[in-house]
């Protein structure tokens, strides 16, 4: 876990990101460089849309703060029903 403890850094990791595609692109890597390549590519991948993922969570709270919105009951059969009965 003391990997983790590193802080991601989201430019970086897309600098990186497009390092490997260029790279890939070439076609100046081995099958086997290729291979790495591609595998540090998804995991790059998957870290910048958490961090995406994350931001965006982080600005819906900011943005909805100021209108609190309040609960209401769901009602799974109410827009259904109202369509079969007039059939």
């Amino acid at each position: 876990m003391a990997r983790k403890s590193a802080k991601f850094n989201f430019e970086d990791a897309l600098e990186n990101l497009e390092e490997l595609v260029e790279a890939m692109e070439d076609g100046e890597l081995s099958l086997e460089e290729s291979l790495k390549a591609f595998e540090q590519g998804i995991k790059l991948t998957r870290e910048c849309q958490a961090a995406l993922e994350s931001a965006e969570q982080k600005v819906q709270l900011l943005v909805s703060t100021d209108d609190i919105p309040e609960s209401e009951p769901f009602e799974e059969d109410e827009g259904e029903d109202a369509d079969e009965d007039t059939d």
